[in-house]
């Protein structure tokens, strides 16, 4: 079965720098539902169009085609008294853009009477090696294109 819209797609990855430096190797298969649903990044969708299970694809993917540009205005740093207590390094904290859009924001580093927010994804900014393995393509439920994402196993469960 071709990859199309709404078609269920498993695959093995691997994503390094540019260099060959490995970042992250999927440990379990990614289960993504194909078609613009916003559920894998559009030129990894726009790469898989119309292939098959067994396909394998490299790309080299510039950081606006990956996870964007750092926006520094998503760098803040808050006093600790505004947190609850048992704020840590690596945790993530939803709060609001400038324009009061809710975003999650990676606590950096605490530094004395400050907590040092992110709200870019780590890879943000980071021109990127993917490596990608079709391992399955299979169509989607009625249920899954109506919720716009994959259940079942891998996937999403309610």
């Amino acid at each position: 079965m071709k990859i199309s819209k709404d078609t269920v797609v498993t695959l093995r990855y691997k994503v390094s720098e540019p260099t060959g430096r490995l970042i992250e190797e999927s440990k379990t298969p990614m289960v993504y539902l194909h078609g613009g649903y916003q559920n894998t990044l559009p030129k990894i969708e726009e790469a898989l169009e119309g292939q098959e299970a067994g396909h394998q694809v490299t790309l080299n993917l510039a950081p606006e085609d990956a996870f964007g540009q750092r926006d520094e205005s998503l760098v803040r740093v808050i006093p600790k008294s505004e947190f609850p207590p048992g704020v840590k390094v690596g945790g993530q904290l939803e709060g609001r853009t400038e324009a009061g859009e809710p975003h999650v924001f990676h606590v950096m580093k605490i530094k004395g009477a400050e907590v040092h927010l992110d709200g870019n994804h780590p890879l943000a900014g980071k021109a990127l090696k993917f490596h990608l393995t079709v391992t399955g393509v299979r169509t989607a439920s009625a249920e899954e294109v109506q919720h716009g994402h994959v259940h079942g196993e891998h996937g999403h469960h309610h």
